[in-house]
């Protein structure tokens, strides 16, 4: 048979490795600078665009979608290439893919400081944003499929079963989360609201988790580290239950970020018997990947890709086995909203998905330079430090977790809250918050070493632009070979579509219930739209990321009633968040719950509290926002926010848009001479006034229904 020489396409694999390296960089250094000013409230700087609120979300974008995306497209286009002994199906799409991609990166960075977001988390970019991104995701999945049909092998290998449901799941979760209305090329609203839109974004986000974390780096796992190990993988048929339970069974999971809120008890209870059978094929890809290594373990003392490689798949277990623990009732109703969450989604980013990158670049780049790494000690000391960074960094998060929850939760023998002030149980683990600095900052340093690492291996080589090599032409299956995986092996269509159906059947199940049976989300007549001041005042919310820092939703714990609704009793219902467009439940508490702060303190109060937080709540660790004194709201957009609002079903009257503004500036002005009459001054139009409106609304609907 008469060989045919091909030539793999490493340009391309080249560019996303820089990219990987630098956003990585990048990211980190932004998340480390966020971890400080959680104990040194001063590195805000005062500034808008440093503070907390805006970088934390640009700490997540570019670690997830710029350093783990891109590597995730390297270590794409590389294994792909020579799995399906082809090139790329078209240079051209594939350098379409890089630019726009990093032009989307570039926008974030941009838009985020800005306060240009949506606030839904891992999902925080602007529509024109998400238009480009889903329009670049086509790209990269017409490169790859068309690469596959026309490939010259035969069978596809278990990672591109992984590659081809990363693309068609991403794009339906992107595509159905994104559903916005504009009001200007900067700014919309989510087309869901409340509960439901609670319900899409976490259906999304935790399947983001699934199927841009995950199911792409279980195909690199399964193609670099048998090649590093030099050992075939363990258990083919293990693959084809892993891959086909693990897409199937992923899907459902989202609601167990919703346990105890106001989402209908049944989506909840889907959500946890989801995620406690997500432990079998999770784990099955673990033990898949760590058997792989029979035979090799003496290589990976001295082999640090090997290192690597262990330490990531053995984290991904961990991951993997905690997720469903978390999702049990009694363990969330302990660890959600506390640090635990935290360290928990660290164990993966910075276990998984960095040391598995870690490996695939230190085993990628000799091969694509034509040379020896430049230093296995240097990458011993890069995987030590990581090792040491990741320990430093999860252990007082969870230690920080579970003291939060417990002080939380404690009542002295009368029966009160031994811990009524909030700001206690923040103190309490403020030096958890500093070794988790020393913990990033160790496996930051890692990153620069294997950055210099790789420049010097790299300079001690040739780069490989067009790796030659030569394959046999592809003979057609047959049909009785090789079992019927085998044969669906053969037809990528086929297996494509009945991808995209299992991923399909979860989210179809849990969310088309959710929109059309009206009795998950109980009316309450109380519950009215937010005045034209109010509504402005929210947007100042979600623009400063107050949402990253602050829950709205007390959940049905005598704790939580005490703590943030002690007149009343009432813990959040469905019905009070019908006008919320996005929902701001948030999912992670360093200061307290807001769902009923509303008239809980005077306006001169929430003046003094934005202005100098600390003067107000002695040790708060908030940043401070002059900012809000000095600007003025935008008065022109209130017409086309009711207008945009009434289009997805909020009750403005037809024509109110025409009057709203003089409704604003009575609002406005009332709240101003209540400042001055306290000695404050602010102008009716000032920011500040806006958002001490927004946070006087939150909660007082269902307070009045009570009276």
């Amino acid at each position: 048979m008469e060989l045919e020489k091909i030539r793999y396409d490493n340009k391309i694999v080249k560019a996303f490795i820089i990219a990987t390296v630098i956003f990585g960089i990048v990211g980190m250094s932004v998340g480390l600078l966020a971890a400080i000013q959680l104990f040194y409230p001063i590195f805000n700087f005062d500034l808008q665009y440093t503070s907390f609120g805006r970088i934390r979300p640009l700490h997540t974008n570019a670690v997830i979608f710029a350093f783990v995306g891109n590597a995730m497209f390297a270590g794409v286009y590389y294994s792909m290439q020579r799995l399906l002994k082809t090139r790329m199906f078209n240079d051209g799409l594939s350098w379409l893919h890089f630019w726009g991609w990093q032009l989307i990166i570039l926008a974030a960075a941009i838009t985020l400081p800005l306060g240009m977001t949506t606030s839904k988390e891992y999902a925080e970019l602007e529509w024109p944003i998400d238009i480009a991104i889903a329009l670049i995701w086509v790209v990269f999945g017409i490169n790859m499929i068309g690469s596959i049909i026309r490939r010259r092998e035969k069978h596809m290998y278990v990672a591109i079963w992984f590659y081809i449901a990363t693309f068609v799941t991403v794009a339906v979760l992107h595509i159905v989360n994104s559903f916005e209305i504009p009001v200007t090329l900067f700014k919309s609203y989510s087309w869901y609201a409340g509960v439901q839109d609670a319900l899409v974004q976490w259906w999304y986000g935790h399947n983001a988790v699934a199927f841009f974390l995950t199911t792409p780096y279980l195909g690199m796992m399964y193609y670099f580290l048998p090649k590093a190990a030099n050992r075939p993988v363990y258990s083919y048929r293990l693959s084809i239950i892993h891959f086909w339970s693990l897409i199937f069974i992923y899907i459902w999971a989202g609601p167990h970020h919703l346990l105890y809120t106001a989402l209908p008890d049944w989506a909840q209870s889907l959500g946890v018997v989801f995620s406690i059978m997500l432990i079998a094929p999770s784990w099955g890809g673990m033990l898949n990947g760590l058997l792989t290594l029979r035979g090799a373990w003496d290589r990976v003392r001295e082999d640090p890709v090997l290192k690597f490689m262990v330490v990531a798949v053995t984290a991904y277990g961990m991951a993997t086995l905690e997720g469903p623990l978390l999702s049990l009732k009694n363990v969330n109703a302990i660890a959600h909203f506390t640090d635990w969450i935290i360290a928990h989604v660290h164990v993966g980013a910075l276990g998984w998905n960095g040391f598995l990158i870690f490996g695939m670049l230190y085993w990628v780049v000799p091969r694509m330079w034509n040379t020896k790494l430049y230093s296995t000690q240097l990458a011993n000391v890069h995987f030590w430090l990581g090792t040491l960074g990741i320990i430093f960094y999860a252990l007082p998060m969870y230690t920080a977790g579970v003291v939060q929850s417990l002080m939380w939760k404690e009542f002295n023998p009368d029966g009160f809250l031994t811990y009524p002030n909030f700001l206690e149980t923040t103190a309490k683990i403020i030096p958890m918050y500093m070794l988790r600095a020393v913990g990033g900052g160790l496996y930051l340093i890692g990153v620069f070493i294997m950055t210099y690492n790789l420049i010097k291996t790299a300079y001690a080589g040739k780069f490989v632009a067009n790796e030659e090599a030569e394959v046999a032409p592809m003979v057609k299956a047959s049909s009785e070979s090789g079992g019927w995986h085998h044969v669906l092996e053969s037809k990528p269509v086929l297996f494509t579509t009945l991808a995209l159906v299992a991923i399909l059947i979860g989210g179809i199940i849990e969310l088309v219930p959710t929109f059309l049976i009206k009795s998950n989300i109980p009316t309450i007549t109380s519950v009215t739209p937010y005045t034209p001041l109010e509504l402005h005042g929210r947007d100042i919310y979600i623009r400063e990321g107050c949402v990253g820092c602050h829950t709205q939703m007390v959940r049905p714990f005598r704790s939580e009633v005490q703590r943030y609704d002690p007149k009343f009793g009432e813990y959040s219902k469905a019905g009070e968040y019908v006008y919320d467009h996005p929902f701001l439940w948030g999912s992670k508490r360093t200061g307290p719950d807001l769902h009923r702060v509303g008239a809980k303190y005077a306006d001169s109060w929430h003046y003094r509290h934005m202005l100098t937080p600390g003067d107000v709540s002695n040790g708060s660790i908030m940043p401070s926002y002059p900012w809000l004194y000095e600007q003025v709201i935008d008065k022109s957009l209130t017409a086309g926010k009711i207008k945009a609002l009434r289009t997805i079903g909020v009750p403005y009257e037809q024509g109110y848009e025409d009057v709203a503004n003089a409704d604003l500036e009575k609002q406005a002005a009332r709240i101003s001479e209540n400042l001055k009459m306290e000695g404050y001054e602010a102008a009716p139009e000032a920011e500040i006034v806006a958002l001490i409106s927004y946070l006087q609304r939150l909660g007082v609907d269902i307070k009045a229904e009570k009276k």
